[in-house]
């Protein structure tokens, strides 16, 4: 059976984790992969974690119309980083650490 006041105790725990840790985590990838940079092996399992929890999410969304939106744009978010880093890989010099903008060193 659906229980509301369980959803509203997941949503209030996802809303804070979303504004407090995820959203500033994602908004310096995407900053690092418009700037050029490849994802490193922590960026691809943070986004690995995150699109777990988006089904979650989902599902919520689905019984919480008020959530599409939000849902929406954090799919659209996730989807640019994504392919925006896999263009800067394939753009990558051979022999460039993960990371790393194009034309810097360390």
């Amino acid at each position: 059976m659906h229980d509301p006041d369980e959803d509203d105790g997941v949503i209030q725990i996802l809303l804070e984790q979303l504004a407090e840790v995820r959203l500033p985590r994602t908004l310096r990838i995407k900053a690092r992969v418009d700037r050029g940079e490849t994802l490193n092996e922590f960026d691809l399992e943070y986004l690995d974690e995150v699109l777990d929890e988006a089904e979650q999410a989902h599902d919520l969304a689905c019984s919480h119309s008020e959530l599409r939106p939000l849902v929406s744009k954090l799919s659209d978010l996730y989807s640019e980083i994504t392919r925006k880093a896999l263009a800067n890989e394939r753009n990558a010099p051979p022999g460039r650490p993960p990371g790393i903008e194009a034309g810097k060193r360390r």
